[in-house]
């Protein structure tokens, strides 16, 4: 995590005292809510602590420190493979998330590893037999043939976010408010930032959100599967390089201000697509992204839906999958709001064994479930 150095603290006042404006988000990140609706949370006292040390924090910094900090636990693993021949690598820096997982997976609790010179801190077998293990951090997951999978994962990983001004970019940082106690604001860097390097030459939004973090990430997944095979899925709320201020807090599935009373809610903000394209650098092909009621019909929910209604008896449990159904694609739920991205390599699409078409001088791109039309045979 990177900070500014005590060394120039004297500085930093300085340049606190010109910050040259306030920022205002335009549709989540607000910061207005009143000074009495802002309790003062641990979370909270901690943060005005390191402004006060060392400056106003980047957003990237502030959402490391809400969602990372061991003080607060925000979510746990809901699903479980079965019936696989396959073992399981989870990446997990949380201690407590890690036995959340163990306990979903295993029903038991797992103890930690003592081997020092190994990178997996925690091993199991889950309920279906499969073994698990746990890494603090890709770059130790071994690098073999495996399939990636990536649900609501990218949306939680910190943002650096800019407004374009006629001084050119400038960074969104948070600060304390002089003007209210125990409160946080948005205010404007007075002059560029390294993260501005992240920014397209040619982008032509006002307002920017960029996460180095998932492109470091992008690069290394696109550098597995180049050399070892496999792919990976990327399920998330996203756009393909259109939209602006998407920085938001959720607090009881309800929207909530990412200023008030940190450590108490969620904090996200939607996956920008077309950057985790340009950082797979071409290593490997990239599908989508597409809309998750497109890619789930491609998957055959609707076949699958009347081979499940026709086995019910039970009317209580026909409902229950029709609004399971509705829930997943109406375009007013999640139909359009959850969006498919895949990396696979290049020669899953147009591989050399693929038989040729009489008439073609290059192999038919091979279909990949999900991202092209379910056709029936």
């Amino acid at each position: 995590m990177s900070v500014l150095a005590a060394s120039g603290a004297g500085r930093l006042c300085a340049v606190r005292a010109v910050l040259p404006c306030l920022w205002r988000g335009k549709y989540f990140s607000s910061g207005n809510e009143p000074a009495e609706n802002n309790p003062v949370t641990p979370m909270l006292r901690h943060l005005m602590y390191k402004i006060k040390s060392t400056g106003p924090i980047t957003v990237a910094e502030y959402m490391k420190e809400v969602l990372t900090n061991p003080a607060k636990v925000f979510s746990q693993l809901a699903s479980v493979l079965k019936n696989c021949d396959i073992s399981i690598h989870l990446v997990e820096v949380s201690q407590k998330l890690s036995e959340i997982q163990a306990l979903t997976l295993t029903e038991e609790k797992v103890l930690l590893e003592r081997n020092a010179g190994s990178p997996v801190y925690m091993k199991g077998v889950t309920k279906s037999g499969i073994p698990i293990s746990w890494y603090r951090d890709l770059q130790d997951v071994p690098k073999e043939y495996s399939f990636y999978l990536a649900h609501e994962f990218f949306d939680v990983l910190p943002v650096h976010k800019f407004q374009k001004t006629p001084r050119g970019w400038r960074e969104v940082l948070i600060d304390i408010d002089p003007q209210v106690s125990d409160k946080l604001r948005f205010v404007l860097a007075p002059c560029a930032t390294p993260a501005e390097a992240f920014i397209q030459c040619d982008e032509t939004r006002d307002h920017v959100e960029v996460c180095p973090d998932a492109g470091v990430i992008i690069q290394e997944l696109s550098q597995r599967i180049s050399l070892t095979g496999g792919a990976a899925l990327i399920a998330d709320y996203g756009h393909d390089g259109t939209k602006t201020d998407t920085f938001r807090g959720f607090c009881g599935h309800r929207l909530h201000d990412v200023l008030i009373a940190p450590g108490t809610a969620d904090l996200t903000a939607d996956v920008d697509f077309s950057y985790l394209r340009r950082m797979s650098q071409g290593k490997v092909a990239s599908l989508g992204p597409i809309k998750q009621q497109t890619f789930l019909r491609n998957m055959g929910i609707d076949v699958r839906l009347k081979v499940l209604l026709d086995k019910a008896d039970e009317p209580s449990l026909r409902q229950q999958l029709l609004q399971g159904y509705d829930m997943l694609m109406n375009p007013t739920k999640m139909g359009e709001r959850f969006n498919f991205f895949a990396l696979i390599p290049h020669q899953r699409l147009h591989g050399r064994n693929h038989q040729m078409n009489a008439c073609q001088s290059k192999p038919s791109p091979s279909p990949v479930a999900g991202f092209g039309e379910l056709v029936w045979r």
